[in-house]
């Protein structure tokens, strides 16, 4: 039994042209090194922020061990980890909805707002995973229906009663709020060139010759991490301002 442990190598042989591998490894590492940062800021802000930071490091931190399966996955198989990746983002993606909730709040934002974010994030993950993973042969209309799950969590957070509740609280609040927007609108909208890279439709044309992990690894690395600093640094500014 030993001898059998012994000759199992720690880390699969990786092509140094595995561009897909990098991301995979570059991303556990920067997941794992935001989680820290997170987790270890709790403590220099003022109470009422101290759960959205913890709610960022929670994402960063589940994103972390997801990519360490990932990217071995991966290296050992060669194939995407289409499993992995959306139990990763079925934990992450409504826990991203939450923080719009958590920083509304000092704003009266009620916990139906919070409810209705996450349900359309459920929504628009399980319709994906269906198109990529079971029904292939329908994924552009599974596809439709997450894209306009997505598009419900588009006009809540911009036209809607975050919006509102934004506009309500102003300041600091304001300007993270619509930061966030941004990260959902821009940064949200790479998922579905992935998601159209990974599966047949009429837009094979357009995005077949894209690598779809390396685009998913990407916009995992940036909407993840950039949403925690964005709550970051509403922390440290509101804090600062009560302190003085």
């Amino acid at each position: 039994m030993e001898n059998f442990l012994a000759s199992i190598p720690l880390v699969a042989k990786m092509a140094t042209n595995d561009y897909v591998g990098f991301t995979f490894f570059v991303g556990c590492m920067a997941m794992m090194a935001a989680a820290a940062f997170f987790f270890l800021s709790m403590n220099s802000f003022d109470r009422k922020w101290r759960t959205s930071i913890l709610v960022s490091g929670l994402i960063t931190f589940i994103a972390a061990v997801h990519y360490w399966y990932m990217r071995d996955y991966w290296a050992v198989n060669g194939e995407s980890p289409t499993f992995f990746r959306y139990v990763d983002w079925i934990l992450t993606v409504p826990l991203m909805c939450v923080e719009f909730f958590l920083i509304l709040k000092v704003a009266g934002a009620k916990k139906s707002l919070m409810w209705k974010l996450i349900f359309a994030s459920v929504v628009m993950l399980v319709t994906g995973y269906l198109g990529e993973a079971v029904f292939r042969d329908q994924a552009a209309v599974w596809g439709l229906i997450s894209g306009l799950a997505y598009f419900w969590i588009v006009y809540i957070i911009w036209f809607g009663e975050a919006k509102k509740l934004a506009t309500e609280a102003g300041g600091a609040v304001l300007t993270a709020h619509k930061t966030l927007c941004w990260f959902v609108l821009v940064g949200w909208a790479i998922y579905p060139i992935g998601y159209m890279a990974g599966t047949p439709g009429w837009y094979e044309g357009i995005f077949g010759g894209l690598s779809m992990d390396v685009v998913y690894n990407i916009g995992d690395a940036i909407n993840k991490i950039g949403f925690g600093l964005v709550v970051y640094n509403l922390a440290v500014v509101a804090t600062a301002k009560s302190e003085a």
